[in-house]
């Protein structure tokens, strides 16, 4: 897992180390330390999916840190660069104003208040077993929700939510194929309504190439269910093309977080990083398995700690 990133962090920390332990005693980190290795550590970051942005974000925080400071000699010059390595890194996964969505629905659950979220995102990214997930996480803290298939254009689409639903023991409320998305999320708004549940999970469709008539039908289920939050759920294999998808699903309907899937077999590692950085949105989930229990609270410091470990 993030074998790539690790490697050029690695590398980047053993750079820095060797620059710096030739003028340890006591004397100022000076800016002429890094005037060779930057552009090769930004470079090298990019190369393991870290966005261009990013990178020097991360490398000019690390020279913001280490200039003008002083490392005694006997010091660990080594521990002292990495450290500058996982704050710089830290600041960039924090960024963004966490969302702790169980405890907020288990609030909004315990006021008697229904709460609708709407999941975005192309298809083969893993939408459709994220809601199942999210949906066992929750039964397992007491509280069933709804899910709703509004991707009525996809063949299979409907039917491999509703075997999810049976599985994980929840409602679930479909539509014809062909039928208007939007009023499929509006039925289970009503159902959940009638039937005392407090939260409805919608899906919606994802095109391969996203779209203008895409666009325009998920403005359109938006604007029907009102949904509380919008989640775009990414591969995080898929590299920079997820910055794409955060600003087409961003723009379509301005989302709220993000959940990044596949996260266990990501060998490069700087998808989290770029997403976070270049979008500004949280993420929310990361999916690190096919099994109901794979998904995991998004921790900032835990990431840090498996990418540096």
């Amino acid at each position: 897992m993030f074998g790539k990133l690790k490697s050029v962090l690695k590398k980047g920390v053993s750079k820095v180390s060797e620059k710096v332990a030739q003028k340890v005693a006591y004397k100022e980190i000076t800016e002429d330390d890094f005037e060779d290795i930057e552009d090769e550590l930004v470079l090298e970051l990019a190369e393991s999916d870290v966005a261009y942005d990013a990178a020097v974000e991360i490398v000019d925080s690390v020279k913001a840190q280490l200039i003008g400071s002083k490392v005694k000699r006997g010091v660990n010059v080594e521990k002292v660069v990495e450290e500058s390595f996982r704050k710089a890194v830290l600041e960039v996964l924090s960024k963004p104003e966490k969302i702790d969505l169980i405890a907020e629905i288990e609030k909004r659950c315990r006021r008697g208040e229904l709460v609708k979220i709407m999941f975005l995102g192309v298809n083969g990214v893993g939408k459709t077993t994220t809601i199942a997930k999210i949906a066992y996480m929750l039964k397992k803290k007491g509280i069933t929700p709804v899910i709703a298939a509004t991707d009525t254009f996809r063949a299979g689409a409907q039917e491999q939510l509703k075997m999810h639903a049976e599985k994980v023991g929840v409602p679930f409320i479909g539509g014809r194929y062909g039928a208007d998305p939007a009023s499929v999320g509006y039925d289970a708004i009503k159902f959940a309504e009638a039937r005392g549940y407090c939260v409805v999970l919608i899906d919606t469709a994802g095109r391969l190439h996203v779209d203008s008539d895409l666009m325009e039908e998920l403005k359109k289920v938006a604007r029907v269910t009102k949904p509380d939050f919008k989640i775009l759920v990414v591969d995080s294999l898929t590299g920079n093309d997820a910055l794409d998808q955060v600003k087409f699903f961003d723009e379509a309907v301005s989302i709220d977080g993000i959940v990044l899937t596949k996260m266990d077999a990501d060998v490069k590692g700087g998808t989290a990083v770029s997403v976070i950085a270049i979008s500004g949105k949280p993420v929310v989930f990361i999916g690190t398995g096919q099994n109901y229990e794979d998904l995991e609270e998004f921790d900032p410091k835990a990431l840090v700690e498996k990418i540096f470990s």
